[in-house]
């Protein structure tokens, strides 16, 4: 078994940080600071990082992560005490906190508040009395603070201001992250039914939950063409390319693989989330 910290860091989902900052960064104009890019992919990541120990912990401690089919987690596999886990929680929201401490003192003090908001969506998303991960909100959290939050951030950080060109690319980026978390909770449809964790995949039921899948990638894809034309950046275009690689991915979700069969579409997707964020920065620099 793999390190069991890297395990819990879930580094499968790091996609879903790493682009964001990317694509924000890329449709800046003026030069970048490179301090600061560097910084806002700290932060992005050891939220990302933090909230899925803490997503670990809290899940652990309620007893809802006995019954899965993914990857063992820490606590409900007991390969670390829950003490432990939610200290590697707090630790990397810390390493966030000093890093967005020091470009709040560059740029703006509003980014404290920003920072505040992410830290406690990625704490109560399983976490608190009343954890919105399990009325069926998750995918709004991912879309919001992995996608707006973090992409228009990322270019703010550089500038100043927000531009249209931003919010427009942070929503593909948004869609893109989406369909992550439909894949993980498509697979843990029948577990967390059972152990009464209504996500969104519970509440829309099997077949409709693949569509949305499908509808993020599409939805992505169309807003490329847009990007391209409000940004006056045609190379942006070359982002359509990525999606040749969610062919195969969409195949399986389509043929109604269950469980540990869309393991496979976590990691291609993964793989489409890289290589968007990868083509559509190079096109918007260019």
């Amino acid at each position: 078994m793999p390190n069991r910290w890297l395990l819990g860091a879930r580094l499968r989902t790091l996609p879903a940080a790493i682009v964001p900052v990317a694509v924000g960064t890329a449709t800046v104009s003026t030069p970048v600071i490179a301090w600061r890019a560097v910084a806002a992919l700290v932060v992005a990541v050891a939220i990302q990082v933090g909230t899925n120990y803490a997503n670990d912990y809290s899940d652990g401690i309620r007893g809802t992560d006995t019954v899965r089919s993914g990857p063992p987690r820490l606590v409900g596999s007991g390969l670390a005490a829950p003490a432990m886990v939610r200290r590697a929680a707090l630790l990397s929201f810390a390493v966030a906190g000093v890093f967005g401490l020091a470009l709040a003192i560059a740029v703006s003090p509003w980014l404290l508040v920003v920072g505040a908001v992410s830290f406690a969506a990625g704490w109560l998303y399983t976490g608190g009395p009343r954890p919105y991960g399990y009325i069926g909100l998750g995918e709004v959290f991912v879309f919001v603070f992995f996608g707006l939050v973090a992409t228009v951030g990322s270019a703010y950080v550089q500038t100043s201001s927000i531009s249209g060109v931003a919010v427009l690319a942070a929503v593909p980026v948004g869609l893109l992250a989406v369909a992550l978390l439909v894949t993980n909770n498509l697979r843990d449809i029948p577990g967390d039914t059972q152990s009464g964790k209504t996500t969104l995949a519970v509440r829309l039921g099997d077949p409709l939950t693949r569509r949305l899948y499908v509808g993020c990638l599409a939805a992505a894809a169309l807003c490329v063409p847009v990007i391209a034309a409000v940004g006056h950046a045609p190379f942006a275009l070359v982002g359509l390319a990525a999606f040749a690689l969610a062919a195969a991915p969409v195949s399986i979700v389509l043929r109604g693989a269950k469980g540990p069969g869309l393991i496979p579409v976590l990691v291609a997707t993964g793989r489409v989330q890289l290589a968007f964020g990868a083509l559509l920065s190079l096109g918007l620099i260019l």
